[in-house]
């Protein structure tokens, strides 16, 4: 083959005698290939320089726009057994429709009448608090009484008070008058004495001054009396002030610590029975929540709880109920590095799971079973896929979304861009670049 033995083997084999050596070595063949290859690179050519929509693709599902418009997990408030189940799965039911009737597992709350006997200690305790209060009035009536009544006691001992002062100034007045009379007299019966010793006047006459001297001593002696009398009075008034003020302090006192005390335990009682109202607004509650109700319209999928006796805790999954009336939308996710490309009010195309479709990502104009969306929420969040979410809703101007769609499908989302030449495109996939940044229209107007 390459000449490299001496013994050339086209000489010892005839290659005329096959037939596929001799159509390998026909030229015409060669001359159909080389049209074909040259007649492929033509097209080949063209093809790259036909235009190519950026796009950016994206993984999702379908969910609804409203987040109580999702499917929900109904759970109790309260700990509790199943009694009775008034559904089945796939039934229809009504916002307040009855679902469930549970009871208690704990002892506290076994009794049937619980929320009428703390009922009753409300009142009672009610009642309570208004006896505390006519008490609290009474003994704030019979404090205004006292002071009043001491009021008038002080009033009335200061005018006695005020009186003996006025006395003890009369009999001082009247002390000095019968000071000067047994003064005037002692000099009258000196007189008389001395004008009987020289014979003028008869022995009568000086015992008649000496009679009246007497008189005026007696009556000086006794005004004087008088007058320690009132100034007696006088101490005495003052002492009755005191009295009065320590006795009606004590009255007063001991109808203030009265007061305080029915106050104190007023208030006290008012706690207790804002207590019973807690508890009775449990209780009433607690009770209502024995019975599972439905909170809106929708169709039950899922009872994680069926057997009759099963007890569960406080916040655990008792069923699944899908809302009857929904807005559905499409969450995708798309890469950091294509985050900058969305914008609100983009027109996304959205390919569901189940539908027929024929996509052809850069020639949108070619795609079939695709139905329009529009982006309406950007998440700022990375979310723990790596990736940002992006929420979309039905696009008004295009094809309405299949009624038959279902919460939690499959969804591929595509978000077209700016066209370029096909070579263009080849060339960024390769060296793996972002698509071109650019900006719609309606943002452009936006900011003008």
């Amino acid at each position: 083959m390459l000449n490299i033995s001496k013994n050339p083997l086209y000489k010892e084999v005839q290659i005329d005698h096959y037939t596929s050596l001799q159509r390998v070595g026909d030229k015409q063949y060669y001359r159909q290939l080389n049209k074909f290859l040259l007649a492929f690179g033509i097209i080949l050519l063209v093809i790259l320089f036909l235009p190519w929509t950026q796009n950016i693709t994206g993984y999702g599902k379908v969910t609804t726009l409203m987040p109580g418009q999702r499917p929900q997990n109904i759970q109790s408030q309260i700990p509790g057994r199943v009694e009775q189940w008034f559904i089945r799965e796939g039934d229809y039911v009504k916002a307040g429709d009855t679902i469930l009737r549970i009871s208690e597992v704990k002892s506290d709350y076994f009794d049937s009448k619980l929320s009428e006997r703390t009922n009753l200690q409300l009142q009672a305790k009610n009642e309570s608090s208004k006896a505390y209060l006519n008490k609290i009035e009474a003994l704030d009536n019979q404090l205004k009484a006292l002071e009043e009544e001491l009021n008038l006691k002080l009033q009335q001992a200061s005018n006695k008070i005020l009186q003996s002062h006025l006395k003890v100034k009369s009999d001082s007045i009247e002390l000095e008058a019968a000071l000067t009379n047994q003064s005037i007299a002692q000099k009258q019966y000196d007189r008389v004495v001395a004008l009987n010793l020289e014979g003028l006047k008869a022995t009568r006459d000086v015992e008649d001054k000496k009679l009246k001297l007497q008189m005026a001593q007696a009556k000086y002696i006794a005004q004087q009396n008088k007058l320690l009398e009132s100034q007696n009075n006088v101490l005495n008034a003052e002492l009755e002030l005191s009295r009065i003020n320590a006795s009606y302090g004590d009255k007063l006192s001991k109808v203030q610590s009265d007061l305080y005390s029915a106050k104190s335990l007023e208030l006290n009682n008012r706690v207790e029975v804002s207590k019973l109202e807690n508890s009775f607004e449990n209780y009433s509650r607690r009770g209502d929540l024995l019975w599972v109700r439905a909170p809106q319209d929708g169709y039950v999928n899922k009872i994680y709880k069926a057997g009759i006796g099963e007890s569960f805790k406080e916040g655990e999954n008792l069923l699944t109920i899908t809302p009857a009336q929904f807005d559905l939308a499409v969450e995708t996710y798309v890469r950091p590095i294509d985050m900058p490309l969305i914008h609100l009010g983009e027109r996304v195309r959205v390919q569901f799971d189940g539908w027929p479709a024929i996509v052809f990502n850069g020639w949108e104009s070619v795609s079939y079973g695709t139905y329009g969306a529009i982006v309406v929420a950007l998440e700022n969040d990375i979310s723990p896929n790596g990736k940002y979410r992006v929420m979309l809703s039905p696009d008004p101007e295009d094809h309405p979304w299949p009624k038959e769609l279902r919460v939690g499908s499959g969804a591929m989302t595509i978000a077209l861009l700016n066209d370029v030449p096909i070579w263009y495109e080849i060339w960024r996939q390769v060296n793996g670049f972002p698509p071109d940044f650019y900006k719609p229209q309606t943002s452009n107007k936006e900011s003008k």
